[in-house]
């Protein structure tokens, strides 16, 4: 798995060990730009106990809100399957988008043109420096997983995303898809 190379639209799942970790543990994290210069991306099945409407005053729906990551968390993200809408977004792989034209969104979702399985929306993102995830993946904090209907991952159970794909993957790591997060309940 570790020798796959890295590119925007792959999925990064961390590992097992990988626990005590307040915005990594367990999480499923979309690579939505992958450069010389460092990488973006968002968690996938982190739900926060917020929805959208609560924070965006222009907006009367209520989506639900993810902790993208811990860089700017005051800010909001976006990644959808509808860039005939959202004039401005950039693609990210296999027909997901990131980002848009807000007041385009704002009429999109008030207009109720798009549904849950075709958006998500983030608080914050993960970021990394120039060689920064290819240490970590070295040193096997992170699972790089080419994922094969990134489309797809818009409409998944995001609680149980992480086991799933831990299934996905078999061997060994089974074992781990069924673990309880904090083994010291079990």
């Amino acid at each position: 798995m570790t020798h796959l190379e890295i590119k925007k639209g792959h999925i990064l799942l961390a590992e097992p060990s990988l626990t005590g970790d307040v915005s990594f543990s367990r999480a499923v994290v979309l690579l939505a730009e992958h450069n010389l210069e460092g990488s973006v991306g968002f968690i996938l099945n982190k739900p926060l106990p917020y929805t959208l409407n609560e924070l965006v005053d222009e907006i009367n729906t209520p989506f639900p809100i993810f902790n993208g990551g811990p860089v700017e968390q005051d800010n909001l993200y976006f990644i959808h399957s509808r860039p005939e809408l959202l004039k401005g977004s950039v693609e990210i792989s296999d027909g997901v988008y990131w980002g848009g034209n807000f007041e385009a969104l704002t009429e999109a979702l008030n207009n109720r043109l798009l549904t849950k399985n075709e958006i998500r929306f983030f608080l914050g993102y993960s970021g990394w420096n120039a060689l920064q995830l290819s240490q970590e993946i070295k040193s096997k904090s992170w699972i790089p997983i080419e994922e094969q209907n990134l489309k797809k991952q818009l409409s998944k159970n995001t609680l149980q995303l992480w086991s799933d794909k831990l299934k996905e993957l078999g061997g060994a790591y089974l074992i781990w898809s069924n673990a309880p997060e904090n083994p010291n309940l079990n």
